[in-house]
């Protein structure tokens, strides 16, 4: 189904490296907004800069996958030392094989993980790349954003099947 993650976390915070490896997910393409920070955050929780640091301490490669414009998306990937895509257009494939094509593996090899069914699950499954999708960090009070997350309701992932 489209519309149904392979996979699913409480937070981007919570997938750990023993879990990608049993995967056999050696690249993470990485969707910014309410995955890594909240909107026009430019820093991560705290929690999450710390995955952030024990994956790079690991030598796992990441990249960002937004469809915000560069001037988002540039500062905060070069405050974190990583590699991104802006204006993305997800959940159109094109954005997921630059990023694949970036970081130089298998889409067979890769995952990304997003808060959004309708651009980074959607996006994925297009693609052929496996999906990760974690909670938003918050629910967004903007109208279109409470447009599609009502339309997401149903296709939300329920928390039984969170990742142990």
């Amino acid at each position: 189904m489209l519309f149904r993650p392979k996979y699913v976390f409480n937070s981007i915070a919570d997938i750990s490296t023993d879990f990608l490896k049993k995967e056999n997910i050696r690249a993470l393409i990485l969707d910014l907004d309410n995955t890594l920070t909240t909107h026009n955050n430019p820093i991560p929780k705290k929690e999450i800069g710390e995955w952030l640091s024990e994956m790079q301490r690991n030598e796992f490669p990441m990249i960002i996958l937004s469809n915000n414009h560069y001037e988002r998306v540039k500062p905060f990937a070069d405050a974190l030392k990583l590699d991104f895509v802006c204006d993305g257009g997800k959940p159109l494939t094109k954005g997921y094989k630059q990023a694949v094509a970036k970081l130089g593996f298998k889409k067979s090899e890769t995952a990304s993980v997003g808060d959004q069914i309708f651009t980074d699950v959607l996006g994925c499954n297009l693609t052929g790349i496996r999906s990760i999708f974690t909670y938003p960090i918050v629910y967004e009070t903007g109208f279109w954003f409470r447009v599609k997350r009502t339309l997401e309701k149903p296709l939300i992932p329920s928390r039984k099947r969170i990742q142990k």
